[in-house]
């Protein structure tokens, strides 16, 4: 009988079963093999795995330093911001941190406590309430298999099925496809280029140098043919320049995008959303990391009193992220109404040269 089961080994899943496994009996499940290198398996995840300035400042609140070996070239303080609806390009400072997305999620899992029990290669089935908890079932290395606990946390992102069996006639936030393509490119990118396009998405694209590779990413509506769209994208890039001849891999993913704060949902009962299961990603950009620890922190905060009473408390906790998350979708117009963008980007007010 476990204490918690955590169903997500990201950076929300990962943090969590880190501060709480000390004290509490712990289950980890994830589909990825995150500690051990398998060539067969690797653990993709659609990401353009910058660390933006959020992100990094809720690793130095955790008291946590990131490893050199993470990181990957070039480090970017520029964002390239090309708007092809209105034939606009700018250049403005930013700070990110330019990493390997697996090596970080894996680093996550090498400082959780021994004593907290990880099943990689697994899959989340379904769960069930039994007395005193619920019954979490999974596949393990093909084998199927079970485990009894007294809290179910869902932390595997957009589409979880604990949180599609939890949120009947609760505001679901859009949902989005993330497809990412990397190429191989000699030259080098000192900046990180996000891309607006009406024609293409009302959500936004990106292009992010990683060592020797571009990454060519987009998100889309799932409903309005999202490959088409993403293939006129690479047509309209390379009319600018850019070269997507050599392709190296395809990853994709479902992405939240919440535009409600009805949208944003901490679970029931014993059963806890964390991270973008939760809706805890931002609107306006689609960054999620200093979402999934920050709402992972407040979750093991409140539990740390003991699990009766423990929802309630992280209920009050998450209000910070509630308002984060109404402001950013104030904010959001200036970035996404076209006419709007214009007047910004024209002004080429705080763009650098």
């Amino acid at each position: 009988m476990y204490d918690i089961v955590i169903v997500g080994a990201g950076p929300a899943g990962s943090n969590l079963a880190r501060l709480i496994g000390s004290k509490y009996k712990v289950l980890l499940i994830d589909k990825r093999d995150l500690e051990n290198e398998n060539p067969q398996n690797h653990a993709i995840k659609c990401c353009g795995g910058l660390l933006a300035p959020d992100a990094q400042k809720m690793i130095a609140k955790l008291g946590l330093g990131i490893p050199k070996d993470i990181l990957v070239n070039p480090q970017l303080f520029a964002v390239r911001t090309i708007d092809l609806t209105n034939n606009l390009e700018r250049l403005y400072q930013r700070f990110y941190y330019n990493m390997d997305r697996e090596k970080f999620d894996k680093w996550m899992v090498s400082i959780i406590p021994t004593s907290v029990d990880k099943k990689f290669n697994s899959f989340f089935r379904s769960f069930t309430e039994i007395p005193g908890g619920y019954e979490v079932r999974y596949s393990h290395n093909g084998r199927e298999m079970s485990a009894k606990t007294r809290i179910i946390v869902g932390a595997d992102g957009a589409l979880s099925k604990i949180r599609r069996n939890l949120d009947k006639g609760i505001s679901t936030p859009k949902q989005y496809i993330a497809i990412q393509e990397w190429f191989e490119c000699s030259n080098t990118v000192p900046y990180f280029t996000a891309i607006f396009d009406e024609e293409i998405s009302d959500f936004y694209s990106w292009i992010i140098p990683k060592e020797k590779y571009l990454l060519l990413g987009s998100a889309l509506s799932p409903k309005d043919g999202p490959w088409e769209r993403y293939n006129r994208l690479k047509a309209k890039l390379a009319k600018l320049g850019f070269n997507f001849d050599s392709k190296v891999k395809t990853e994709g993913a479902h992405i939240y995008r919440p535009k409600r704060l009805s949208q944003f949902y901490t679970g029931r009962d014993c059963i806890a959303l964390v991270g973008e299961d939760a809706g805890a990603i931002s609107p306006s950009s689609a960054e999620g990391i200093s979402y999934a620890l920050k709402s992972s922190l407040y979750l093991a905060q409140s539990l740390e009193v003991g699990i009766d009473g423990f929802l309630e408390r992280y209920e009050q906790k998450v209000k910070g992220i509630k308002l984060n998350l109404l402001i950013k979708n104030m904010k959001s117009p200036a970035m996404y109404n076209p006419f709007l963008r214009y007047l910004a980007m024209k002004s080429g007010l705080q763009s650098i040269r």
